[in-house]
């Protein structure tokens, strides 16, 4: 599939391709001509069953927000995603995973959670914290968040559950590569990029080969609601305690039923600083741009200041985009009008 395949969908503002979900499966540098295609059949599956899982809610006429989740946790459960198990490892050797959830209507409804470390499915946690009656919060991290998860009856786990073999690699070799001392790496430089691995570990194919990045969810249901879902265990060899854009409203996740959803994956501290997805929808409100014009000038401008970014989006007619300035991005979309999914890596 290219992004050209959408195109064909997304020329008239006023058509309504009905309910529809995409998804991400992480950006970063992805050499496709050295991909092992039995891996990238790997991916592409994957992907796929993601893609299933949430376009049979929406096909029943279910919630956007129960479709991105179901979608995420999908990706949440599956060790090739840099989220759930098979999260990447802090600098101190921990899995500290975190998530975030928003609904398009109107006062923004919003749930958050990070610093987690027995949560099984931080998505869930962060939908959550966005239904409970009894909860003003939107934001919860850490230990409190984790027994607020505990007394509503979410799955915990032990923390050696989101260990894996190929991560723990990645994380030795990090240290290997890294002066570290005292547990804080030395090259300020590094921490800044959000990127605390070497040029040549990152380019490994066989690290690559078999992690997915940070997952993400954009759906519009029948009723043209909005819902966006993302989760990541961060960046590898982070400094404990670091909290990415993932689990910031307005930075890797946003949603509005009038201009847009968006989820981010990429160089998180860019999404930060420059408030990268809500940056979309902005530019849809205040400047009449389509959802793909919008959040195409979004991460070209990302790439001009050196933000290796992506993005999923859709908005409420279903028209779907998902730009990226990395070498690949794991992607894909399906719409309940044919329930045919649609995946990619490359360009």
């Amino acid at each position: 599939m290219s992004d050209l395949d959408i195109k064909k969908t997304n020329d008239s503002k006023s058509f309504n391709n009905g309910p529809t979900l995409v998804i991400h499966g992480g950006a970063g540098r992805i050499r496709h001509e050295d991909y092992p295609s039995e891996r990238e059949q790997k991916a592409i599956r994957a992907l796929e069953v993601s893609l299933y899982a949430g376009n049979e809610i929406l096909a029943k006429g279910g919630s956007s927000l129960d479709a991105v989740e179901a979608a995420v946790r999908i990706m949440e459960d599956d060790p090739m995603f840099n989220a759930g198990k098979g999260s990447v490892f802090t600098i101190g050797g921990k899995n500290e995973l975190e998530a975030s959830i928003m609904i398009g209507t109107e006062y923004h409804p919003a749930g958050a959670c990070t610093l987690l470390h027995t949560v099984k499915n931080p998505i869930s946690l962060a939908k959550t914290i966005l239904k409970d009656p009894n909860n003003s919060h939107v934001f919860l991290g850490g230990k409190d968040a984790e027994e607020y998860a505990k007394l509503k009856g979410l799955e915990i786990v032990d923390p050696s559950y989101f260990w894996t073999k190929n991560r723990w690699e990645q994380h030795m070799k990090g240290l290997e590569n890294q002066k570290v001392e005292h547990g804080l790496v030395s090259n300020v430089q590094d921490v800044d990029d959000g990127n605390l691995l070497s040029p040549e570990l990152n380019k490994s194919p066989e690290l690559d080969f078999g992690s997915l990045g940070t997952v993400g969810a954009v759906a519009v249901d029948k009723d043209g609601v909005i819902a966006v879902a993302t989760s990541t265990g961060g960046r590898t060899n982070k400094r404990d305690g670091r909290i990415g854009d993932t689990p910031l409203i307005a930075c890797g996740t946003w949603a509005d039923n009038e201009s847009c959803g968006v989820s981010g994956t990429g160089d998180g501290e860019f999404f930060i600083r420059y408030g990268i997805v809500q940056d979309v929808s902005a530019r849809m409100k205040y400047l009449g741009e389509s959802v793909e014009n919008a959040a195409k000038h979004v991460i070209d401008d990302m790439k001009k200041v050196g933000g290796d970014t992506g993005v999923i989006a859709l908005d409420k007619y279903g028209n779907v985009t998902m730009p990226f300035n990395t070498s690949g991005m794991y992607r894909g979309y399906i719409r309940v009008s044919d329930g045919i999914p649609h995946v990619a890596i490359f360009e």
